[in-house]
């Protein structure tokens, strides 16, 4: 009687039905007052004492097995939508589709994979911050056009009895997450800040109002230019190949002195000319700079013991050299024509 019992099981199991006719067949079968199942019960008399407990709880595991196949292929019949000619309307299309991570995200993962590999770390801050970690503290005067409604979105400006009004806006720069860092930091510092950023700027081919941007800092004594520059090429040659050329150029910000932008060649037109590079051949990609003076000391760091450098750069740059775009508003479109060509990137 076991090894009866043990062969229905396996029958159960494997059991299949196609519409609701099969499903009652099955029913009679196993389940009905005249099925299999009542048969065995019944012979269950007849089983010696001995043999009770063993072969009543495999009986008992069949029934259960046999109700909840039942249960299982009743289920599974009433979901299933079958169109007029007889096609199934709940199998999901072929190919099947699948994801892909965003092209920003791929070469944001890539930017961190290639800084924490020379001993970077990340910080992340708020997306709304005040005026004192944007621009006080990072040595922007007053006056300075960065803080004109022109380029900041502001959100309010707070004031309490006890303290001066204070502007509340969304960050232009990751660079604020750099001040909370030497804030609450003692050097050596060597992070990464990757996060969104806001400025009020015309949306063209070149520019957007909301973009991403990964900034560095390195902070320790003896720090040099030529550590900066060394950073950068190490960087310049992981992302891009190791044929990339790159170039400084003497600029200004108000954190760092002296201050570089840097340009890579141009991977569109391999140097030749085109129209994201304006036809000279190079794209410039970050600036950076040896961190000003009064930066440090207004983050509480001794500015005759330490020095450092700072960059930053925009993803959505570095991913145009990448991936050879033309036009920064396609990542904002979620245009799926777009975001399919990266789904071998990981």
């Amino acid at each position: 009687m076991i090894q009866n019992i043990t062969d229905l099981l396996n029958e159960v199991s494997f059991f299949s039905v196609k519409d609701s006719e099969e499903l009652e067949l099955f029913r009679l079968k196993y389940l009905s007052k005249k099925g299999l199942l009542s048969d065995l019960f019944e012979e269950f008399k007849n089983v010696p004492a001995s043999q009770k407990k063993e072969v009543g709880q495999k009986l008992n595991l069949l029934k259960q097995n046999a109700l909840e196949k039942y249960n299982s292929l009743k289920t599974d019949l009433q979901n299933k939508e079958v169109s007029a000619d007889g096609t199934d309307l709940t199998r999901p299309s072929f190919p099947y589709s699948t994801g892909s991570r965003h092209p920003i995200s791929i070469v944001r993962n890539e930017l961190i994979d290639i800084f924490t590999r020379i001993g970077f770390t990340v910080s992340e801050g708020p997306e709304i911050e005040d005026d004192d970690h944007v621009f006080t503290k990072l040595n922007f005067a007053p006056e300075h056009p960065a803080r004109d409604m022109q380029d900041t979105f502001y959100i309010s400006r707070i004031s309490s009895e006890d303290s001066s009004p204070e502007d509340i806006l969304l960050r232009t720069h990751t660079s604020s997450v750099q001040v909370r860092v030497m804030q609450n930091q003692k050097p050596p510092i060597r992070t990464i800040s990757p996060g969104r950023v806001f400025r009020n700027e015309a949306i063209s081919a070149r520019a957007h109002c909301i973009f991403h941007q990964v900034e560095g800092l390195y902070i320790d004594e003896n720090v040099s230019f030529a550590d900066l520059k060394q950073t950068l090429l190490f960087f310049a040659r992981e992302l891009f190949g190791k044929d990339t050329d790159i170039r400084l150029r003497p600029s200004y910000f108000p954190f760092t002195e002296p201050s570089a932008e840097m340009d890579v060649s141009c991977t569109i037109c391999s140097g030749k000319g085109c129209k994201v590079c304006k036809y000279t051949g190079w794209l410039e990609i970050l600036g950076c700079g040896m961190v000003h003076p009064n930066v440090l000391e207004a983050c509480n760091i001794d500015s005759k013991k330490y020095t450092g450098f700072a960059f930053g750069m925009g993803i959505e740059r570095a991913a145009m050299l990448k991936y050879g775009v033309n036009d920064l508003r396609l990542y904002f479109e979620n245009d799926l024509r777009f975001l399919d060509q990266f789904k071998t990137a990981f």
